[in-house]
Parts: structure tokens; sequence; C-alpha cells
């Protein structure tokens, strides 16, 4: 858990309230918290499935791993404590994003149980659905769109999540998309029938 550092702060309410921004928006909020290897097509899926939801008239953001660290988590690099810091921060982002009545989805490897647990802790029972798009290594080394597999089998990258450093699948994910045998369309349907079923969207 992160130190709290500043002093002599006082959390300020609003008067706008979460409830007021889904009801002017029409729908719940929710942050979609995209979890897989390099690869197994999490910034993919998610970006079809902000693209239906779009299609749909709700109100959405998409915060995709790379892009992020271009500017948010630019002094961020890739050890086990720049991760976690990594998605601290996307985590509080997208607490930021739920309250302002969207439907945040996030698309990062976040290899770590713990880290994913501790951005749960941040949300109401519900409001985080954590999705496994589930690929194996074999699927997404055949894959390789970045060449970054291959570089990590010849020692150029170091803690390559997957090769020479853990990833830690979700043990009670409240989705699980099927990357290895399903399309990306397949998957994105799964996802948004699931938003459905759930009254979050209607």
């Amino acid at each position: 858990m992160t130190e709290q550092r500043s002093t002599n702060i006082t959390w300020h309410e609003h008067n706008v309230s979460r409830a007021d921004r889904s009801r002017l928006k029409g729908h719940r909020a929710a942050v979609l918290w995209f979890t897989g290897l390099s690869g197994a097509g999490k910034s993919t899926i998610a970006n079809e499935v902000d693209y239906k939801l779009n299609q749909a008239n709700v109100h959405t953001y998409l915060l995709d791993g790379d892009n992020i660290r271009h500017g948010l988590n630019k002094n961020l690099g890739f050890s086990a404590d720049d991760r976690t810091e990594n998605i601290r921060r996307i985590g509080e982002v997208a607490k930021l994003m739920l309250d302002a009545g969207l439907i945040a989805s996030t698309a990062f490897i976040s290899p770590y149980r713990r880290d994913r647990d501790q951005v749960r802790a941040l949300f109401a029972a519900g409001e985080f659905i954590e999705i496994h798009v589930d690929a194996s290594l074999e699927t997404c080394e055949g894959r390789d769109a970045k060449g970054l597999y291959a570089k990590a089998r010849r020692g150029e990258i170091k803690g390559f999540t997957g090769i020479d450093d853990p990833y830690e699948a979700p043990e009670k994910p409240e989705l699980v998309l099927d990357s290895n045998n399903k399309n990306v369309e397949q998957l994105a349907d799964e996802v948004v029938a699931y938003l459905r079923q759930r009254g979050i969207i209607g």
C-alpha cells in the first residue's frame, strides 16, 4: 500500500454525486479490467467493446497500457515495484472515471494478483469487473505482433511476463474470455452481454 505523504488535506465532498452522473448518462458506471499475457488480445478486445458501447450510446473511456506509459506513467519501467505503481495509478484514474459515471475499460497485463486485488479494493461490490483474457503462452508467442517474445527469448528484454517473470492468472474473475479459440467480435459480444445481464447497461 502506498504511503500517504501529503498532510493538512481534507476530503472535499461534491454536490453532484456519482448517482447523479450515472442517471444523466442513462447507465451505471463500472470498471472493466482486462488482464492477460502480452499478445492475449486485451487491447484489441477492449477497443472493440469500447466501440460497441459507444455505438449503443454508452459513455465510456479506454485506458490502454502502452498509451498510459507515453504520458501519466512515462517515468515507470518494468521492475516489480514499477509495475505495482503503474497499476496503482491506473486504479486511481479508473476510480475517478467511475465517479464521473463512465464505463472505464483498462487493458493492462497487470501480472500480479495482489496488485489487481488492491485495485479491486478501491471499488464497491459490482463496480470492478475483472476480465481474464485467457490465451496460452504458445498462442501469444505465435502472435507476437510486437516481436517482444522473440526479444525476451534472446535475452534482449529482461523481466518479461510469461518468460522470466510470472503471470498470476485471476482465481475468481467475473468473466473469462477464451482468446485461444474465439475471435475478437465474439469476445467483445460476450462482454457486452455480461453488462446487459448485470443491468449495467440497458
